[in-house]
Order: structure tokens, then sequence, then C-alpha cells
């Protein structure tokens, strides 16, 4: 019997690194880094299009069981993205906001929010965001911000670097708080989610704080016109592409205990110097 459990283990082993080599050579061949991410800019631009045949327009909005507000733009634009995304690789996996996942088990997975920031969106204030990320093996290796209302699109690609309407961007040298432009989307939220000292803290020690938020924030830091922005709860869809395009600026995209991931729920973007004074704000305030 110890030596059929053993034999048992051993198939398993293999079974599991047949599995990796055969993930890895798909993505060797049917991966093209460059043709993603020119894609990713191409449907971030066509869906943020059709977010603006609603934008200051009348139409309802409603409320999801989280209580926070869809509309038919966000629905619509995501199935335009999806239907863009799945003509172009059919065996790319979706995830997105507003729809179930699509080919879940793909080692290649585009991450959408068609319109982060809708309250911003909803009341016509023009910083709400179009966002892709694509992710490949767990890895971030494309980042797509983009701004509609204001024709503003940051991109970024793994070793690539990263762009503002195709210039290069890069953060600002910042690495004292008392010097730094600090972005969060409110005033509250942090208060809910337990961060409500350190953002205190934050606020008292950085030179300005502005609620010019959401993606548009980090976007702002990414592109040197900010140094910190702080989001105490994020979603996947939220988070995907600020990784690849901080990383890609120059700067870090991190969680409270400075872990470089899209997956924690919580996340704030500034310049490596700044880094280490903002975790030092968040242990002293855990």
């Amino acid at each position: 019997m110890v030596l059929l459990d053993s034999e048992f283990c051993r198939l398993n082993s293999i079974f599991r690194l047949l599995k990796i080599v055969t993930l890895e050579l798909y993505v060797h061949m049917n991966f093209d880094l460059d043709a993603i991410h020119q894609s990713a800019i191409n449907i971030a631009k066509q869906g943020g299009a059709h977010t603006l045949k609603y934008f200051n327009k009348s139409f309802d909005v409603e409320r999801k069981s989280d209580d926070s507000p869809v509309t038919v733009a966000d629905r619509e634009t995501e199935s335009k993205m999806r239907d863009a995304i799945s003509e172009l690789f059919p065996d790319h996996g979706i995830v997105g906001e507003e729809f179930d996942d699509l080919n879940p088990d793909s080692p290649v997975q585009w991450i959408l929010d068609p319109i982060d920031g809708t309250k911003s969106f909803i009341h016509g204030v023009p910083l709400y965001t179009t966002l892709i990320g694509v992710v490949v093996n767990g890895v971030p290796q494309v980042g797509i911000i983009y701004a509609p209302a204001l024709d503003e699109l940051c991109d970024a690609a793994r070793n690539k670097g990263a762009r503002l309407n195709g210039e290069s961007c890069s953060v600002r040298s910042c690495d004292d708080l008392a010097s730094a432009s600090f972005m969060s989307t409110d005033c509250y939220t942090s208060v809910k989610f337990n961060y409500g000292d350190a953002f205190d803290t934050l606020v008292e020690k950085t030179r300005i704080h502005r609620t010019w938020g959401d993606a548009y924030g980090h976007m702002l830091v990414a592109t040197g016109r900010a140094d910190l922005m702080f989001d105490p709860i994020l979603n996947i869809w939220d988070a995907a592409p600020l990784l690849t395009v901080m990383r890609e600026a120059g700067g870090v995209f991190c969680d409270t205990e400075g872990n470089e991931t899209i997956e924690s729920g919580n996340g704030f973007s500034c310049s490596r110097e700044l880094l280490p004074e903002v975790l030092q704000v968040f242990a002293e305030n855990s």
C-alpha cells in the first residue's frame, strides 16, 4: 500500500509538471507582448469613446448588491471591449466588473474596468477612466489607464516603459512626505476600512491633499503630476493596470505592507524614494 501511495504521488507530480510545461509552451507560442499591448491601447480607446456617448447625458443609475452604482454605459462599454478582445484573441481569458469570467483557465487574462470612477462619471466629472490590465501566468504584463473625457491615455508594458499620450512619462523625484502631494478618492473610505489614523497622518505630513482619485490619481503619480495616491479598497479590476504602469514609470504600486501585487485589496502609488516613509506611516498606524 505504501508503494502504491508513493507511486501515485510520483505520477501526480509528473502530471503537474506536464501541465506547467504545456502552459509555458502555450504562452511561448501564443503570447506576443507587442501585439497585446497595442491591442489593449486600441480597445481602451474604443471603450472610452463609447462612454462619451453617455457622459454628461441623462441616463438611469442602478445599484449593485454592494450599493455601488452601475449604468448602461458600464455594461455596454465592457461588452464592446470583450467582443473586441475575443475577436483578436479567442483563447484568452477575460475578467470584468460587469460580467462573468471568460476562459478562466487561460494563462493570459485581460482584466477590465469599463468605467473606473462611476460616481464621477454620473456627475459629469471628467476624472473617470477606462482600465485594462493583462496578466500572464499571474504576472502583470500590460497596463492601460485612459481618461476619455480628458483624452489622456497612460500605457505601459513590462520592460518597455510608460507613456502619456505616446510620450515617455515617469514619476517625479520626491523622497519626503513634507514635499509630497497626496491624492485619494475621498476622505471617509479610509476610516471605513480601518485606515483612518494612517490617512489622517498622511494628510498631516504631506504638503497638499486633493481628492483627484480613483485610477486617475494613480495616473497623476505615474506621469509626475502627483506624488502619492492611496486606495484603501480595490477590486482586481481596479488594480489590474496599476502595478505595470507604476513600475514602468519608475515608481511603485504596492499594498500597505509593501507587497507589489494587484490582489491585496488595497494599494498606493508613489516614487521608490518615498516608499519607506509611506510604509512607516502604515506600520505605525495599523
